[in-house]
């Protein structure tokens, strides 16, 4: 059975909307204002998770990257 393609709207670790503005962009062609990714840090033990299949191709969700840091939400 051939893996399913990579959805870039959904998170590669958890399979949630992950809320990225430049593929909203993308897909409406409406103008988005910066994603929150842009401000947001990446350690490299969480990108490491990340499925090789993904990489590159779609965003991991703010949700992930607080639980990862051990943060709430804001």
């Amino acid at each position: 059975m051939a893996n399913s393609p990579t959805d870039p709207t959904r998170c590669p670790l958890c399979g949630g909307d992950n809320r990225c503005a430049m593929e909203l962009e993308r897909a409406t062609g409406q103008t988005q204002p910066p994603c929150w990714c842009v401000d947001a840090a990446f350690p490299p033990d969480l990108l490491a998770r990340l499925p090789q299949e993904a990489e590159g191709k779609a965003c991991i969700c703010a949700a992930c990257v607080a639980r990862f840091a051990g943060q709430p939400l804001s």
